[in-house]
Formats: C-alpha cells, sequence, structure tokens
C-alpha cells in the first residue's frame, strides 16, 4: 500500500490516486487519511498501439534501438504505449527484422507487467525480466548487474537519482525507454531533473505523443551528435 506516495496499485495494474490529509512525520508524508476522493485510473491493453513508434526508435542496421523518452502529460497513454513497445521488442518486430532481445523492466509502481504472485496480468512479450516494487534509481543498476538486458524501462522518471540511473545503464552499453511527464521541449527544460538528463546528450530520440489523438506522435526530436543538440524530425499534425 502505498499511500505515502499517493496512490495504490491493485490488481491489474489499476492505480487509484487517494486526496485528503496528508500525515506529515519528520517533514515527510507518511500516510493520508480523511480520505476526500479517489481516482481511478484503469490500466488498459491497446495491442499494436505503438506500431508507429517502433519506426522512430528501430534502428534496422544494427539490430538495436535508439535510447528514447516517451513524453506527455498525465493520463496522455505513455503507459500504454510503453507496454505496446516492450511487448514487440521482447517478442521480435518481424516488418523491422528486429529479433526478439531481453528486456529488463522497472515497475515501480505494478501498471506496466502488473505481477500477481509473479505472473504478469499483461502481455509485455516473451524475454523480459521484471522487477516490482523497487524504485526506478535502484531497479535500473539492479538489472544491468544482475540480469543482463538489452534494454531497459522505465516509465515516469522524476529524480536526480533516475538520471544518475540512467546514465549508468546508457554508459553500461545497454539501450533504454524511458516516459517523463511534459507538453513540450519548453517544459521538459524548466524542469531541472530532465534538463539534466537532456544536457548529457544520452537520450537520442524524444517523442512527444499528441495529447487528442492518444497513439499518435505530435513531434519527434532527434540528437544530432556531432553538434551535440536536438533538432525537430517531424511534426505530424495528427
Amino acid at each position: 500500500m502505498k499511500l505515502l506516495i499517493g496512490f495504490v496499485t491493485v490488481k491489474g495494474g489499476h492505480r487509484v490516486g487517494l486526496s485528503g490529509s496528508c500525515v506529515i512525520e519528520n517533514g515527510r508524508v507518511i500516510n493520508i487519511n480523511y480520505i476526500y476522493s479517489l481516482n481511478f485510473r484503469i490500466a488498459r491493453e491497446i495491442v499494436g498501439c505503438s506500431r508507429n513508434i517502433l519506426a522512430e526508435i528501430i534502428q534496422v542496421d544494427a539490430e538495436t534501438i535508439y535510447n528514447t523518452l516517451i513524453v506527455s502529460p498525465p493520463g496522455g497513454g505513455k503507459t500504454t504505449i510503453l507496454r505496446d513497445l516492450i511487448r514487440f521488442l521482447s517478442s521480435g518486430v518481424k516488418d523491422y527484422k528486429f529479433k526478439a532481445v531481453n528486456v529488463g523492466i522497472v515497475d515501480e509502481r505494478g501498471e506496466i507487467a502488473a505481477l500477481f504472485r509473479g505472473i504478469p496480468q499483461n502481455d509485455i512479450g516473451t524475454k523480459i525480466d521484471i522487477l516490482e516494487n523497487v524504485s526506478k534509481a535502484v531497479g535500473m543498476k539492479m538489472l544491468v548487474r544482475s540480469l543482463a538486458p538489452k534494454i531497459v524501462v522505465a516509465d515516469e522518471i522524476g529524480s536526480n537519482e533516475d538520471i544518475e540511473a540512467i546514465n549508468y545503464v546508457v554508459c553500461s552499453g545497454v539501450k533504454g525507454i524511458f516516459t517523463c511527464h511534459g507538453a513540450s521541449m519548453q517544459d521538459l527544460s524548466l524542469n531541472p531533473v530532465i534538463k539534466n538528463l537532456i544536457h548529457l546528450n544520452l537520450i537520442e530520440r524524444i517523442i512527444f505523443l499528441d495529447e487528442k489523438k492518444k497513439g499518435n506522435i505530435r513531434e519527434v526530436y532527434y540528437l544530432d551528435k556531432k553538434n551535440r543538440e536536438y533538432s525537430i524530425k517531424e511534426e505530424r499534425g495528427l
């Protein structure tokens, strides 16, 4: 019961957010009582919803992927897209002659795989390893050190510890797909944590999802490694 961070995750990967009176101890929230309202976020599997994103992240010639950051405001479909990408990459994608690779998932809130007694309730492919109920910063390092992933996945990064762990992952020769909140490059540049990640030039693709048409891409930015800056690749206008 993760009340200290404002929600609980229930069987199936559904998240229940709580509002009410926060209980503070030593300057930290340890619980919420006198519950005022509940916000139910129903996890859904939409098989194939990430297919158009595959073209942006797969390096066909290298048989690997670009380090990718997927961005949208809350409720924009990031987790649903991420789950489907994992299913593709861990099972193989014939259209791109992409062979299945080991994908390590840090499922901190239990929303991606939705483990129940060690069994994923969602279809996330075949060659997967999952760490649930552990912080992203700790879990990413555990995956690299212990489970030999080719790709590491983490949802909703947002702390300096997360960025340090991503740096460790990428500098270990492992590719990564991550998500965060935001609506534009300006938003990311104003977020001190994500700004640090961008300045490290570790992320090769930044994909903004369309807020109005979930699953569609609004913009793609790519890293120009020579000039060490990001340029917009495409505006879909979908």
